[in-house]
């Protein structure tokens, strides 16, 4: 668990996301799904904070975040409820065929970028979207990562916006899960555990994310996408 949440972690602090794509696979090896879903949540949520802090001064880069942000907690709430109640296989392979899409896009169109008028539009949908699979899987980097790489942002403006969305919906995927009886003794024991472990190495992520260029930060993006969306189907099938 500590191991899964070091290499999360790190990935996290340089990319902004990645921390429940690499952590929880990882851990539903040894503890089934819905104990990684929760014990991750905590120590995902710390991370957001910290990194979403340690950009906020590339704030004025972003758009379109409040329409997000709130479109994204009512999904996640909605989502959470699905993770408690419904399989979530179809899930999982519906957001693993949506990566599929932007990949082959993106290997397709490299520079194409999303106007303003369009992501007004359409953020509602994106943020809602990417709340369910918050909620509902635990994960929403795909989403996320696909939505705002269309937007062609700095580093850190990219940072600042994925880990703002990525916070919220998580706080409300937390407070359901909190709600429901989901964390017991042993998942917060846990939970704790991964917790220490994440804000050892973001310290260290953050300072490799200055050394690294723009186009090498693009391409580690669509790695851990394409990587993201193998597990999802890993996942999905066993």
């Amino acid at each position: 668990m500590v191991a899964a949440s070091l290499v999360g972690a790190l990935v996290k602090s340089i990319t902004g996301m990645g921390f429940p794509l690499i952590a929880i696979p990882a851990l539903a090896l040894f503890i089934g799904v819905e104990d990684a879903v929760v014990i991750v949540s905590i120590p995902n949520s710390a991370a957001n904070l910290m990194l979403n802090r340690g950009a906020r001064a590339h704030q004025s880069e972003t758009r379109d975040l409040p329409v997000l942000i709130v479109s994204s907690v009512a999904g996640a709430i909605i989502g959470t409820f699905l993770f408690i109640e419904a399989p979530e296989e179809p899930l999982l392979l519906g957001l693993a065929a949506t990566v599929l899409v932007f990949v082959v896009q993106r290997l397709r169109s490299p520079d194409l970028r999303l106007a303003p008028a369009t992501t007004r539009r359409w953020a509602p949908v994106a943020g809602t979207i990417a709340g369910v699979s918050q909620g509902a899987v635990g994960v929403s980097g795909p989403v996320v990562a696909m939505w705002f790489h269309g937007y062609r942002l700095s580093k850190d403006a990219y940072v600042f916006s994925v880990t703002a969305l990525f916070l919220m919906s998580g706080l409300a995927q937390l407070v359901v899960l909190a709600a429901a009886g989901e964390f017991s003794r042993d998942r917060l024991v846990a939970s704790g555990a991964a917790l220490i472990a994440t804000l050892a190495v973001i310290p260290v992520g953050i300072r490799m994310r200055d050394r690294v260029d723009v186009p090498t930060f693009e391409r580690l993006i669509l790695v851990l996408l394409i990587v993201s969306g193998g597990s999802l189907v890993v996942r999905a099938l066993t």
